[in-house]
């Protein structure tokens, strides 16, 4: 499955200081996943704290809606 990230999720990176590197090990190595309104909720630990990334699932793709610090 391959992860696409919006533009959205793109300028939210940059604003918040989170790294693609970050975001990609959050996806794919979870912390915690929450499913919540046709989303999907990933959670992962930081050493600079904790992100989430909501994300919807298309058939082949998973694209990354934004990304925020919890």
């Amino acid at each position: 499955m391959k992860i696409i990230l919006t533009n959205h999720a793109e300028l939210r990176l940059k604003k918040r200081k989170i790294l693609g590197d970050e975001v990609l090990d959050a996806v794919k190595n979870p912390d915690k996943t929450i499913k919540k309104h046709g989303q999907f909720l990933f959670q992962k630990q930081l050493d600079r704290g904790l992100i989430e990334i909501a994300c919807e699932k298309t058939e082949n793709n998973l694209k990354v809606i934004t990304v925020y610090w919890l």
